[in-house]
């Protein structure tokens, strides 16, 4: 029994120690895949304008929910809450427009990282939306 147990722990002696440790030290080491260094950078600020961008909400969030807790801050001209096609439950995100710059300045204040409905949501500048794709790639038909 004591010779197999020393002819055992022969047999294994050349085995590399084991966990994920020595996993992760033979992958770095001799692994020639290196992944590219990605830099991704933060679109500036948006420019003021009245309306606003609110994301993080819960999906039980709706539309009158949404202006209620804005139009403590001002005039809440228009508010919208983006909602799911077949299960009409929130995307999680949505729009508030006021009447003027300074009241969405003032919602922007007073409703960032704050609760609605149990959830932290984010109030900033809506940001424009990019021009369409051009159609330049789009078969011609000739009309004559």
């Amino acid at each position: 029994m004591a010779m197999r147990a020393a002819a055992t722990a022969t047999a294994y002696s050349f085995v590399a120690p084991r966990g994920l440790r020595a996993l992760y030290s033979s992958l770095t080491s001799g692994f020639p895949f290196n992944p590219p260094q990605t830099q991704t950078e933060k679109p500036p600020p948006a420019e003021p304008s009245t309306n606003l961008f609110v994301s993080g909400l819960s999906k039980r969030t709706t539309t009158e929910g949404l202006r209620d807790a804005f139009a403590k801050f001002g005039e809440v001209v228009h508010a919208k809450v983006v909602t799911d096609r077949v299960s009409g439950f929130s995307k999680g995100y949505g729009f508030v427009r006021y009447a003027t710059l300074e009241e969405a300045a003032a919602g922007i204040k007073g409703m960032d990282g704050q609760f609605l409905d149990g959830w932290v949501i984010f109030a900033e500048y809506a940001r424009p939306r990019p021009p369409p794709p051009s159609l330049n790639n789009a078969p011609t038909y000739n009309q004559s």
